[in-house]
């Protein structure tokens, strides 16, 4: 789920900030530009942790007269993979299913992917156990636990298939 992972970008950097200062101002904009982003198949990056040292030395761009830097950074990625059992915020519940959000990845729970005691009530906009063991209700922003069972990633996010109907999965 949570990784560190070493990246790199290149940090085109105008020459007004050429200054004494240049290394500090080169990491606040990578965290800045990278922090809170997708990285593709690496994940969703949390948090750059380190900067490598020492800082390369630009190259010119030529036609813009910028400096351009390569830098590598180790970050905090959030990686979810098929199997996963996460806990997730409800955000939507409607009669086919459910939309939850476990921080920046959506996912959808069918309603085939419910546990086979629950029903939809519409009244209430819930999700609820209709045995007579134990009263469950599932709505928006209860807490639920899930099993990823597909996942598809896109450069704004990751979006993925869950389901409920497993052992120790459900209403947390």
């Amino acid at each position: 789920m949570f990784f560190m992972v070493s990246l790199e970008k290149r940090m085109h950097v105008h020459p007004r900030f050429f200054t004494a200062s240049l290394k500090d101002t080169l990491k606040d904009r990578l965290m800045l530009e990278v922090e809170g982003t997708s990285a593709g198949s690496k994940g969703f990056i949390l948090k750059v942790a380190e900067v490598e040292e020492p800082v390369p030395p630009g190259l010119l761009d030529e036609v813009t007269g910028n400096a351009i830097f390569p830098l590598r950074y180790q970050a905090l990625v959030f990686r979810p993979y098929k199997g996963e059992v996460l806990d997730a915020i409800v955000a939507r519940v409607m009669t086919p299913g459910l939309y939850a959000e476990a921080g920046p990845m959506t996912i959808f729970v069918s309603r085939q992917q419910l546990p086979d005691d629950m029903s939809f009530d519409a009244s209430a906009e819930c999700w609820r156990s209709v045995g007579e063991a134990q009263q469950e209700r599932i709505e928006k922003g209860s807490s639920v636990r899930l099993r990823i069972i597909g996942m598809k990633i896109e450069i704004n996010g990751f979006f993925a298939i869950g389901t409920l109907d497993d052992h120790y999965l459900g209403v947390v």
